[in-house]
Parts: structure tokens; C-alpha cells; sequence
């Protein structure tokens, strides 16, 4: 279960120089280049927890810049306490809602986008605010390159079909998909796992992913 209250979380995250504050949050789509000071890629993990996968491929992929979203400042806080320890000058942490992201990033300046174990939100009066719903999908086409795709992992296999019944409507083309993963030897090729990932895994659950690719 995720934290949600912990006291001084947001005085941490407003004066954090690996966040970018919530008031220059508009200004930041077409300015990740100075952001950053460089035109290295953009990758970005949206719902991002603690913060192990990107901190981890952050490390691994020096050449990458990361943008981690999370919406709870708890959790955002012990992603924060990980940069403390080893900071990394390719990675950067917004504390927003997903909803937002179009008003963060400009069209075409994000190159993959990783969804990792994202709230099912169970209740189908709530599927729009599934990060896999093909709502949620017509906004990472706006921001993502042509050549661009994005990496969904799970262990809920209902949230897992209804992602990828959101596809065709939502006019995804579909690229590598497994209901194992770490079954499947060439998409466990580079796999970070995430603090779910580790702990599902270990429990017996079968890790559900689909690579997509935006339609031209």
C-alpha cells in the first residue's frame, strides 16, 4: 500500500533540486534540452513509486535523460532520499498528476514512455483514469516521437486485457507482448524490475508486458 502521509514530504520535495517545482512545471514542454543542458533522449516513468526502476536505468544508461511522475509527495519523498545517496545528472522528478502531462511536454520530445505496475483502478466508472486507457494513450501520442513506444508491465491480468482492448480504438500498433515475462527470455533481455515487480514475482505471479508503437 502506498504512503501517502508523511510530515514534511512537501517541503522536501518544493526545495529538492532533482524536482522541477510544481509553478515552472508549464514551462517545461520544449525546454527539457535546458532542463537538463543537453539534447540527450527523453525517457519518462509515469506513476513512478519509490523510484528504483528509473533511478536504476538512469544509472545503466548514462546517455538517456529520465523524467520520473508521481503523483504522492510520501512516495516521491523516498525517490528523493535514493538521489541523496547516488545523485545522477540524467534524472529529474515532477510531483503531478498524469492527467497534466501534455502541459509538461511538447509534442514529439519523448522518445519511450514506461508504465510499471499502474493503479488497476478496478471499478469501470473509474477505467478512464487507467494509465493504459486509450484516453490516457491519446496523450502520449501528442507527446511522443513518431519513433517513439511505450512499456507497459503488470501482474493484473484483468488491467493487462483491458489495455490491450484500449489499443485498436486508441490506434496503437502492437509490437512484443507476453503474458510471462520472465518466462520470455528476449524481453527479460535489459528488464529492471521495480519494487512490485520484485515482490510479485517472488510470490509466484506471472508479470504481464506489451511493447506498442504509436500509428503514424
Amino acid at each position: 500500500m502506498r504512503l501517502r502521509n508523511i510530515t514534511g514530504a512537501r517541503e522536501v520535495i518544493a526545495s529538492s533540486p532533482y524536482v522541477v517545482r510544481e509553478e515552472l512545471q508549464t514551462r517545461c514542454a520544449g525546454a527539457w534540452k535546458d532542463i537538463f543542458g543537453n539534447g540527450q533522449p527523453i525517457h519518462i516513468e509515469i506513476g513512478m513509486g519509490k523510484g528504483k526502476f528509473i533511478h536504476t536505468m538512469a544509472k545503466e544508461h548514462p546517455d538517456v535523460n529520465y523524467v520520473g511522475i508521481e503523483k504522492y509527495s510520501s512516495v516521491l519523498l523516498r525517490a528523493i532520499q535514493k538521489m541523496d545517496q547516488e545523485e545522477l545528472p540524467n534524472l529529474k522528478f515532477l510531483r503531478m498528476e498524469a492527467e497534466n502531462i501534455t502541459n509538461v511536454f511538447g509534442q514529439g520530445e519523448v522518445e519511450r514512455i514506461y508504465l510499471n505496475f499502474s493503479d488497476p483502478w478496478p471499478k469501470d466508472r473509474h477505467a478512464k483514469r487507467r494509465l493504459p486507457s486509450r484516453e490516457f494513450l491519446a496523450r502520449y501520442q501528442m507527446i511522443l516521437k513518431r519513433s517513439g513506444r511505450l512499456e507497459f508491465k503488470t501482474d493484473n491480468r484483468a488491467l493487462f486485457d483491458f489495455a490491450l482492448g484500449e489499443l485498436e480504438p486508441a490506434g496503437w500498433r502492437m509490437g512484443e507482448v507476453t503474458y510471462d515475462l520472465h518466462g520470455n527470455e528476449a524481453l527479460m533481455q535489459g528488464n529492471v524490475m521495480t519494487e512490485y515487480e520484485e515482490k510479485f514475482s517472488q510470490q509466484g505471479n506471472p508479470i504481464c508486458k506489451y511493447v506498442i508503437y504509436p500509428k503514424p
